[in-house]
């Protein structure tokens, strides 16, 4: 029996609207979040070749955090293309000015560097404050874990080991007790 790969094409594409709150949020954990959901790289119809992701609208962008040193010590440059046109922001400054572009940025440099890339960084709305003006698209509320997928609470079983939760926990605590032995690849 021979097993074809799925080609996803764009008139199939089928794309939803997320909204995401951003207050209290490490930037780059949910910018790969963000990513991963305009470019559809969570949908088992993934192809790298097509734009199947879906819309995301990210509101309270004011409201980010990064961790350490780098709210004063983070750059961001652009250029006016003129001869000693360089410009440069800090993170504090840009988030004062352009909280929105801070988000955008983070997501951008995390998409292909062609014109699927410029294509799909459309995708992405950056609101500041808790108002969006994409109502008419009735957004589904989007509230990503931080454990490496979106996992229910009651879950039985664990994300990518795929062994039942409570087993996993029980082993990854025996490990840990244990100063000579190496845990298991197992993550809970």
């Amino acid at each position: 029996m021979i097993m074809n790969t799925y080609s996803l094409k764009k008139e199939e594409v089928e794309r939803s609207w997320f909204v995401l709150d951003a207050s209290d949020r490490i930037l780059g954990r949910v910018a790969t979040k963000i990513a991963d959901r305009i470019r559809g790289k969570d949908k088992p119809t993934f192809t790298p070749h097509t734009d199947g992701g879906d819309y995301v609208i990210v509101i309270n962008a004011e409201k980010i955090k990064v961790t350490g040193s780098k709210y004063t010590d983070k750059k961001y440059y652009r250029h006016s293309l003129y001869p000693g046109g360089l410009k440069s922001q800090s993170f504090k400054e840009l988030k004062e000015k352009n909280p929105e572009r801070i988000i955008e940025e983070a997501v951008k440099g995390m998409l292909p560097k062609n014109k699927l890339g410029k294509s799909i960084i459309k995708k992405l709305k950056v609101f500041n404050g808790p108002e969006h003006s994409h109502e008419s698209q009735q957004p589904i509320e989007w509230n990503p874990s931080s454990d490496g997928g979106n996992v229910h609470p009651d879950a039985t079983v664990s994300p990518r080991g795929g062994l039942p939760l409570a087993l996993a926990k029980r082993m990854w605590n025996y490990y840990k007790k244990s100063a000579n032995r190496r845990p298991p690849n197992v993550i809970v």
